[in-house]
């Protein structure tokens, strides 16, 4: 197994745009930019509203 430094990637919060709450964290290559999905938001489940919503990056 080949091992890289990892130096990439970093670790970013996707946030509920109706409830505000931090619900993912995930790991996102940064070398070349932020992705073109994740720059519009992924729709995630939220388990308060209980249903799909868009979620944001939110870094900490």
């Amino acid at each position: 197994m080949a091992k890289g430094k990892g130096g990439a990637r970093e670790y970013v919060w996707l946030q509920c745009t109706e409830t505000k709450d931090l619900n993912y964290r995930v790991s996102v290559n940064m070398k070349g930019g932020l992705p073109e999905g994740l720059k519009e938001g992924l729709k995630k489940y939220s388990k308060r509203l209980r249903k799909h919503t868009l979620h944001k990056i939110k870094r900490k």
